[in-house]
């Protein structure tokens, strides 16, 4: 499990805002961070936590400094996360998405090293799927990094976070769907509902609500379906990191 842009800060690629800082103002959860990080950070604990708690193996990577510029950097979440897929692992870094325009909302951005799994599978039910090659391929799913973006960090999901009344809640629901998610992916095919027929190219085609199959109370909002994504990168311009040599981002 890996927390999106927890080791560029500083630099491009930092990760949004959010709508609270970005238009009205208000001071950023931790000084010196993004809110977007900020949110990513206690997202990825609380599901690490629960998961671990219901008897699932994973663990959480933190970048030991906050601001690393060569993606190629063996600290980075890109080479751990990397080295992690290659052994076999499933790895995903948590995001929140950009508000407003620059946004587009929820769902999984799937690896690129393999055809779409069932864990990819059972996210994308969850939360929506983003189109398998979105954006010719993003530096993280080249890796074989699995992106899953929660929301625009906007309107009510942000509110429900900011808010200390509701904040913890909101943290745990959005990790309970996450950590449901995973368990339905992980578990035995011939003893729980098939999640369909693959199509030739699983997650390929436009970007799908989320349905909330897990049942459990969240903040997140329902979107309509989308067509095409916005110009342009998501949380960073291209160059924010030095080129990888094999070809990434």
């Amino acid at each position: 499990m890996l927390a999106g842009h927890a080791d560029s800060q500083g630099i491009g690629g930092a990760g949004t805002g959010g709508e609270a800082v970005g238009r009205r103002g208000a001071r950023p959860m931790q000084p010196g961070i993004t809110d977007e990080l900020y949110w990513n950070l206690l997202t990825s604990r609380a599901v690490v936590r629960l998961g671990l708690e219901r008897g699932l193996s994973m663990r959480l990577y933190e970048p030991p400094v906050r601001s690393i510029a060569d993606g190629n950097d063996p600290r980075t979440n890109w080479s751990v996360g990397r080295a992690h897929a290659a052994g076999g692992g499933y790895a995903l870094e948590i995001h929140y998405d950009a508000y407003g325009r620059d946004g587009i909302g929820s769902g999984l951005i799937p690896p690129l090293h393999n055809q779409p799994s069932r864990l990819d599978e059972s996210l994308a039910s969850e939360f929506g799927a983003f189109p398998l090659h979105f954006r010719d391929g993003l530096g993280a799913p080249r890796r074989g990094i699995a992106i899953l973006e929660i929301g625009k960090l906007e309107g009510n999901l942000e509110a429900s976070l900011r808010n200390p009344a509701s904040s913890e809640a909101a943290v745990q629901a959005i990790a309970g769907r996450i950590v449901a998610a995973l368990e339905r992916g992980l578990a035995d095919p011939s003893r729980s509902e098939p999640l369909g027929e693959p199509s030739p190219e699983p997650l390929a085609g436009a970007i799908k609500a989320p349905n909330n199959a897990s049942g459990v109370s969240s903040p997140l909002p329902s979107r309509e379906a989308i067509n095409a994504p916005p110009d342009g990168e998501r949380s960073g311009p291209p160059a924010s990191r030095l080129r990888a040599s094999s070809g990434g981002e």
